[in-house]
């Protein structure tokens, strides 16, 4: 299937979803061509693989070598850090966004929201974080980057320097389930309390 056609992904992400319909979560994830095979245990994780690549061979799916990695702790899944105690932005995104400099212009500070959209799960509160900008993006609206969009920006970098690990729930551990709800903006999280008696953030 040529990938330069323009329904391609959803049209593989539907096969994928398919081919590994009752296996989706449990053993295995994927996002279009990207496939993370998975286990609690290490011992399972021999299983986990075989019954992938049976599934892989009846539908005569192929894979590039040199983009495999088995029996890794921990790999990077969608520019993601997937261990197993959670999941964590990529560094090199964070420093991305630590590094940029004040949008000077609507595509700038469009360029800055999109990174920021592809990390959200990761920050709390981000649309009343980027209110300021919100403004500056309006139809007709003069770009003039003043002191309130400086000290949001500011503060969002100051929040990524020590970013959230989002954990996978526990099962048959109560939940805990927050909201946020402010004049522009409503927030959710579910968190749990893991082994030790703190609060995890749930992905």
């Amino acid at each position: 299937m040529p990938f330069g056609l323009k329904n391609v992904g959803a049209t593989y992400q539907r096969a994928m979803t398919r081919i590994f319909d009752d296996l989706i979560h449990n053993q295995v994830e994927c996002y279009i061509d990207d496939l993370v095979i998975k286990s609690k245990v290490k011992e399972a994780h021999l299983y986990n693989l075989r019954i992938i690549f049976e599934r892989m061979h009846h539908y005569d799916l192929k894979m590039n070598t040199l983009k495999c990695a088995f029996g890794v702790r921990s790999g990077k899944f969608l520019s993601f850090i997937v261990r197993h105690h959670g999941i964590k932005i990529d560094p090199a995104k964070i420093e991305a966004i630590l590094n940029m400099p004040p949008p000077r212009s609507l595509t700038q500070l469009r360029s800055l929201q999109g990174r920021l959209a592809y990390i959200r799960i990761f920050i709390s509160n981000l649309f009343e974080r980027c209110q300021p900008f919100s403004v500056l993006a309006k139809n007709d609206a003069k770009f003039i980057w003043d002191e309130k969009c400086q000290s949001a920006l500011e503060n969002i970098k100051q929040y990524l320097t020590n970013p959230l690990v989002l954990a996978a729930p526990i099962l048959g551990r109560p939940l805990i389930f927050y909201t946020a709800a402010l004049d522009e903006s409503l927030g959710a999280l579910l968190a749990q309390v893991n082994d030790e008696g703190k609060e995890n953030t749930l992905y």
